[in-house]
């Protein structure tokens, strides 16, 4: 996402601006022209993220629902592979999955990952949801100290990587666990690693695809 368009969301994240101009918004998130600001009000409008009305110049949120009230919008920051880490994870908005809020346990500071690969299809996320090729996977961001048997996306080399969690501490070592029908090898972080290995989050549901 681009960074004004960070900034617009941020600034009305919790309350709308009432009786404002495109001019006085640029101002808000140190931005003179107010051309750019209407590119990126109206691309935040196609994404379903923001809505501006021009009658009454009222800029809104809709990054956490829509009108009705029924559906979140989930930012989809790329794919997570589930093999070895091979999908590069940058801080990009590829997409926005709606998802009913009844389908959701959780709906304050969570993402969705699109699941590359099979390594987790054995998983049982929350005693019952295995992961899949294709799934999303809703991750809990501000879960950042996992215990053992947790399901984390880690940030590895830059990559993405979705696996259980074990904290080996007679060895001195974390271990990312695949649970697979097939063959996968685990992946092993040892201690003089761990400072640069991170943990984007926790997994706490997965939604998935159709058959």
């Amino acid at each position: 996402m681009h960074p004004i368009q960070k900034r617009i969301l941020k600034l009305i994240e919790d309350n709308p601006l009432e009786n404002i101009s495109v001019r006085q918004i640029g101002l808000l998130v140190g931005v003179e022209h107010p051309q750019m600001i209407k590119h990126h009000i109206e691309q935040l409008e196609i994404k379903g993220l923001a809505r501006y009305d021009k009658i009454n110049k009222k800029l809104s949120s809709l990054q956490t629902s829509t009108s009705n009230g029924l559906l979140l919008t989930l930012p989809i920051y790329g794919s997570a592979n589930c093999g070895q880490a091979t999908t590069f994870a940058d801080d990009y908005v590829e997409g926005y999955l709606k998802v009913s809020r009844s389908l959701l346990k959780q709906t304050e500071d969570i993402i969705a990952l699109e699941a590359s690969g099979e390594s987790m299809n054995l998983a049982s996320v929350n005693g019952k949801q295995n992961i899949q090729d294709g799934d999303y996977v809703i991750v809990d961001t501000k879960q950042k100290n996992p215990k053992t048997g947790d399901y984390v996306v880690s940030i590895i080399d830059g990559l993405a990587n979705i696996k259980k969690f074990i904290l080996d501490e007679e060895n001195h070592q974390i271990v990312l666990m695949p649970e697979s029908t097939k063959n996968y090898s685990p992946i092993f972080i040892g201690e003089d690693e761990i400072g640069e290995y991170s943990i984007c989050g926790k997994v706490i549901q997965v939604i998935k695809k159709p058959k």
